[in-house]
């Protein structure tokens, strides 16, 4: 495992650019009644080698702008004006900016002591942050991403709906360390329920159903009222369970190297631009993807194999059984 964390944890050269360019960042942004607070997987010391996004969280005072929620990303975007920020839609509107090759996403939430106080999910992040970093699991942490990310497992985005940073982040701690994990999900069910901070009796029956329909319920454990899985599909946590049950048969370095997906000879792909803010214009092709293949099958077209790549563009492909009509 040491051979693998030295391969996929940042060097020193790239966490001093990293450092500086966010203390420059935090040195433009002033705003009254409101404090700059870093999160994700940067604040974590989670993130992996060449792959970080640094999220910039702005904490408004929760007494002078609780009843003001809806309008914090207004009051943001104002103060952020001479940095020109992308704005982008969210379940509370954010800003993107981009310094060198370093992506900044500057998120507004309100300062909360406790979930339920929480007037938007995106209030809850430091909480999480808090809860991460108090286990100290940072490089078990890392093999488990790099173990998701090599199986095009990792995100919770709609067109990967795998696992989210924060739930491997959440089953490292559970569990105690990657191989645990591995050892453990090797023998997972069809539904798995975990509970890390012991919030509910029966999480099956207290949460809402649309929070149980996935494979895995993962209680948030600084929000009993939230699967934190909720995103993740039957297809990629099989795919996880399986993957997790071969490195347990036969450990290798082979399953953290990430190799971009291989299109099979053979098949019929559509490739699209990738336009515009990458997670939505994703999203709507992968719905493209999932009826392209509803009516292929309805029309009897006899599917081997399919898959929705995205790299510098985006493609749908589809292997045929007969490559005749």
């Amino acid at each position: 495992m040491y051979n693998i964390l030295a391969a996929i944890k940042p060097t020193a050269e790239e966490e001093k650019e990293i450092h500086l360019a966010t203390k420059k960042v935090l040195q433009q942004i002033h705003i009254p009644h409101a404090r700059l607070l870093l999160g994700g997987s940067y604040a974590k010391h989670t993130w992996l080698r060449g792959n970080c996004d640094i999220d910039i969280f702005v904490q408004f005072d929760y007494t002078r702008y609780k009843d003001k929620s809806d309008s914090l990303s207004d009051i943001l975007e104002r103060y952020l004006k001479k940095l020109h920020p992308e704005r982008l839609h969210g379940s509370r509107d954010y800003f993107r900016i981009q310094q060198g090759h370093i992506l900044f996403e500057i998120v507004p939430i309100l300062k909360i002591r406790k979930a339920d106080q929480a007037k938007n999910i995106t209030d809850i992040s430091p909480l999480h942050t808090l809860w991460v970093k108090k286990h100290r699991k940072e490089d078990e942490i890392r093999l488990t991403k790099a173990f998701a990310r090599a199986q095009h497992i990792y995100g919770a985005e709609s067109y990967i709906q795998g696992f989210s940073g924060y739930v491997l982040e959440i089953l490292t701690i559970h569990y105690g360390s990657f191989l645990k994990l591995v050892k453990s999900a090797s023998r997972w069910k069809k539904k798995t329920i975990l509970d890390p901070e012991h919030h509910l009796h029966n999480a099956l029956f207290e949460l809402n159903e649309a929070k149980t329909a996935s494979p895995l319920i993962l209680v948030d454990p600084v929000d009993k009222t939230r699967n934190a899985a909720a995103a993740l599909s039957k297809e990629k946590c099989l795919l996880f369970i399986k993957k997790c049950k071969a490195h347990v048969k036969n450990p290798s370095a082979n399953f953290f190297r990430f190799q971009s997906p291989r299109i099979p000879k053979g098949a019929v792909i559509f490739t699209f631009p990738l336009t515009g803010k990458k997670d939505s214009t994703a999203g709507k092709y992968f719905a493209l993807f999932n009826r392209l293949k509803k009516q292929l099958v309805l029309r009897e077209f006899v599917l081997q194999r399919s898959g929705f790549v995205v790299a510098e563009d985006i493609r749908l492909w589809f292997l045929f059984r007969s490559d005749r009509l």
